[in-house]
């Protein structure tokens, strides 16, 4: 009924004609949606982009912001006032590995006192300022932990960290 051998019918060139030109049109109707899908996509991403900065800069204004300055060791020695001959082991404390142990000294947490009395806001800044690789981390808890470290509470830290997830509750 419907055969595609030019060789077999005399008048198949119309065949192929009305193929090459449905191919052509399906074609085209699949490059102009899909043309259609990029300026959408790129309208939506702009949006949310501005979306951001304007977040941004909400966060900006309702919070103190912190410069790199209020991060060094001298600030923070200076905020804590305290003077630390050793650092304590900083690991202790559910969340803390040996590498945030590691940021947190080279930004003047050396003890379970200044951690203690550090906010979660700085911690998260540091822990942003290190890195995507870091600012998973939550150290909503820390400052508590870190609490119950400095006061020799460690039968009711170890009860605490046994029902946190990684220092999250």
């Amino acid at each position: 009924m419907f055969e595609l051998n030019p060789l077999l019918h005399e008048n198949a060139w119309w065949q192929h004609l009305i193929m090459f030109v449905g191919a052509g049109v399906l074609g085209y109707i699949i490059g102009y949606r899909s043309g259609e899908s990029k300026s959408f996509l790129q309208n939506q991403l702009s949006n949310l982009q501005s979306q951001l900065e304007s977040c941004k800069a909400s966060l900006v204004k309702s919070t103190t912001p912190i410069t790199t300055s209020a991060i060094s060791t001298p600030a923070l020695a200076h905020t804590y006032n305290t003077v630390t001959e050793h650092p304590d082991d900083l690991k202790k404390i559910e969340g803390i590995g040996p590498k945030i142990e590691e940021l947190l000294n080279q930004n003047g947490i050396l003890t379970f006192v200044q951690l203690s009395q550090a906010s979660t806001h700085l911690l998260k800044q540091v822990l942003q300022e290190a890195g995507p690789r870091f600012q998973m981390h939550d150290p909503s808890t820390w400052p508590r932990q870190a609490e119950l470290a400095s006061a020799g509470k460690w039968q009711e830290l170890k009860d605490w960290q046994d029902i946190l997830n990684k220092g999250k509750e």
